[in-house]
């Protein structure tokens, strides 16, 4: 079984690399200090389990999680007792153990993670018209409609009652909100990453932190839509 460590902390992964050691049929084949590292690995490469730490800095594991679209058997390890409700409302999560660990209890871990086959996750087939067949989008300005190509929406901003649409052309304020518009809107090149702003992620320029840069406007990334965006990217 290929198993990999997620934990930001190295004398955690020294330890569950120690105990891996002495299970025969486990294989641990990399250890990484972070979410990020650890995303983009198995954006090439699959694996059978995850050893994986709740409190890391950025991202946490359950964001971690959130950005993987068949995640595999998952063991948390963490010094936390009052996640575990949480976590198992993940099918791929297999237990939960908390540090400091030791071999019986990792023991039994394992057993089960063989036991365990993962569900992964299902997406529902969308019985509405498909939003990616349509190209462009029409909005009733001055009781004129105007066309605008979704290509070259980069930016849409809530206002209050109105919403900024923002193009590489021009900039259109309509009277709507961002949850309607969103919904016209196709999956392959906009994503909603903060309350108030949604964004076509094809035309980001730099990310940072907790921003993204979309032509000259730099867009705040809410906690819980960062995962989504991260899966999105085409990582190196």
């Amino acid at each position: 079984m290929k198993c990999i460590v997620v934990d930001d902390e190295s004398a955690s992964r020294a330890i569950i690399s120690h105990l891996c050691s002495q299970i025969d049929y486990l294989e641990l084949i990399a250890e990484f200090p972070n979410a990020m590292e650890a995303f983009k690995y198995l954006n090439k490469n699959k694996v059978d389990l995850i050893f994986l730490d709740i409190h890391m800095p950025d991202f946490t594991g359950f964001d971690f999680i959130d950005t993987l679209k068949s995640p595999p058997k998952i063991i948390l390890t963490t010094s936390d007792r009052d996640l575990a409700i949480e976590a198992f409302e993940y099918d791929c999560i297999v237990d939960y153990l908390v540090k400091p660990l030791e071999l019986p209890r990792f023991e039994r871990a394992i057993q089960r993670a063989v036991k365990t086959e993962s569900v992964p996750k299902v997406n529902t087939p969308d019985t509405k018209e498909k939003k990616d067949e349509k190209k462009e989008l029409y909005v009733n300005i001055d009781r004129r409609l105007i066309k605008i190509d979704f290509e070259k929406i980069f930016l849409i901003e809530a206002k209050g009652d109105y919403i900024l649409i923002k193009t590489s052309e021009k900039n259109y304020t309509v009277h709507s909100t961002l949850k309607k518009i969103e919904e016209k809107l196709p999956d392959h090149l906009f994503l909603k990453i903060h309350r108030s702003y949604i964004i076509n992620f094809t035309r980001i320029i730099d990310i940072e932190d907790n921003s993204v840069l979309i032509e000259k406007d730099v867009v705040p990334i809410s906690r819980s839509n960062r995962p989504e965006l991260m899966r999105r990217l085409n990582l190196l």
